[in-house]
């Protein structure tokens, strides 16, 4: 194994193999797909194991388990082979392994449940996504396999190509086609002339409901992980292999919007270009923020004396951006998270320095908690667009002021010195919207700074003369 194997992962081979020594799967088990794949790349790789087996993989798991090896009882699939375990030290972090029995598999034209068979190793490394994932390692010798004939010459090329006929792969599972994108894209790897081909002409079977949503969302987040210059790689590619408008057609008339003024690019490449400015750190929000900042922008665009204008973006976008994840269904969090930046994106940007203290309070209170990602998606939006240094905002000038009213009082806490009971018993009224009213006024005039935070006596008279105001 490779030296730089993670100790988990070396643990837990360690483990496997003391466990099977001497057993009837004593030179029966094989590593297989991602491990090997990224051990011969030299590159890092996760704590998640896959085994394969010419025998009972449910039967294995469950020996495992009465070993102790499995820190949990194992989940099997008895109908697919397969069967998940946990495996590791008590206490200790331990690894997932997935273990599966080798099968050959054949879908009808009408279902995506695959009629599943045992097979021989050769058969299952030919049932799999691409050759690069086929090549197997036998946990107790070392002895690697390539049972296509391709997978190391694949790998060393930098090759994307299915182990059988590309249409045959795609048939089985449409998914794979994402999965072809991400991993060109994560390696700078090149996909095959026929698979390539393959996958323009079977785009449309990608579209839900063939493949869930989820199931699609998750790949396309996979994507988007991706740092941002290998993100930019996996957009390009699904917009060209067809694959982009089967789950996300909004996405489509970003391409060829012309924005003009301080832009170089058009909205999609604008967009694409943003996203190499990404850290490689940057959460999901903030990566789905960036992407769709500017789907608001086609629907919206309009002309008048040669000037381009896009009014209301943000608003419209943040709204396509609701109906976009709801239908992929993401988490609801989530769903919040990325409409509110979306439609926050223009805020920083319409910074000037005149801002009073009380405005600058106002927009940390109108963007908390998302400041941080706020300014990361505006930075990255910034580099992509050509905007003449007199013209920008002033950002770090905005974050100075936004730290020094946060040393003065938590500007996000900021709320009305009489609480709801208080109010109703001042105004006579019951819960409504008086009530919410007469709150956001007194919250309002302690951001404003005339009323402090704890003086109930002067907000008490400042209630009662906007009551007589509202009420006259």
């Amino acid at each position: 194994m490779n030296p730089n194997t993670k100790q988990p992962i070396q643990e837990t081979l360690d483990l496997l193999r003391s466990a099977t020594r001497n057993t009837p799967y004593d030179g029966k088990l094989f590593l297989v797909g991602g491990l090997i794949r990224d051990q011969l790349l030299g590159i890092p790789y996760t704590n998640d194991l896959d085994i394969v087996l010419e025998g009972d993989a449910p039967a294995l798991a469950l020996c495992l388990h009465k070993k102790g090896v499995a820190l949990h009882y194992p989940v099997t699939y008895p109908r697919f082979g397969t069967a998940m375990v946990h495996v590791g030290e008590r206490g200790t972090e331990g690894s997932m392994v997935e273990l599966v029995s080798a099968r050959s598999e054949s879908y009808q034209p009408d279902s995506r449940k695959p009629d599943v068979q045992n097979g021989t190793l050769k058969q299952d490394a030919f049932r799999r996504d691409f050759t690069l994932n086929t090549l197997m390692e036998n946990l107790h010798t070392g002895e690697r396999l390539d049972l296509t004939g391709r997978g190391y010459d694949d790998l060393k090329s930098g090759t994307i190509r299915t182990p059988l006929e590309p249409r045959i792969t795609f048939f089985d599972d449409p998914l794979r086609m994402l999965r072809a994108v991400r991993f060109a894209a994560r390696f700078s790897f090149t996909i095959e002339v026929e698979t390539y081909q393959a996958i323009q002409q079977e785009a449309q079977r990608l579209a839900p409901p063939a493949i869930s949503h989820e199931r699609i969302r998750d790949e396309f987040v996979k994507i988007l992980k991706l740092p941002g210059t290998s993100a930019r790689r996996g957009l390009e590619a699904l917009l060209e292999l067809r694959l982009l408008e089967q789950f996300l057609p909004e996405m489509l008339p970003m391409v060829g919007c012309t924005q003009g003024s301080w832009h170089r690019w058009d909205v999609w490449a604008h967009t694409l270009t943003a996203l190499e400015f990404l850290p490689d750190d940057a959460p999901l929000e903030t990566r789905l923020a960036l992407l769709w900042h500017d789907i608001g922008k086609p629907p919206t665009r309009s002309e008048e004396s040669g000037h381009i204008r896009f009014f209301g973006h943000p608003k419209v976008g943040a709204d396509s951006v609701r109906s976009i994840m709801n239908r992929l269904k993401f988490p609801n969090d989530e769903i919040r998270d990325v409409t509110a930046l979306v439609n926050l994106h223009m805020r920083p940007g319409d910074y000037r320095s005149e801002w009073t203290d009380a405005t600058v309070r106002r927009f940390i209170r109108d963007c908390h908690p998302r400041l941080e990602q706020l300014f990361t998606l505006v930075e990255c939006d910034r580099a992509a667009t050509n905007i003449p240094p007199e013209e920008a905002a002033n950002l770090p000038e905005l974050r100075a002021r936004i730290i020094e009213q946060n040393a003065l009082t938590n500007v996000a806490l900021i709320t009305s010195p009489l609480n709801g009971n208080e109010i109703m018993e001042i105004l006579g009224v019951g819960r409504g919207v008086e009530l919410k009213y007469a709150k956001e006024f007194l919250t309002n005039e302690v951001i404003e700074g005339r009323l402090g935070e704890r003086d109930t006596e002067s907000a008490v008279e400042r209630l009662r003369e906007w009551w007589r105001v509202q009420s006259s």
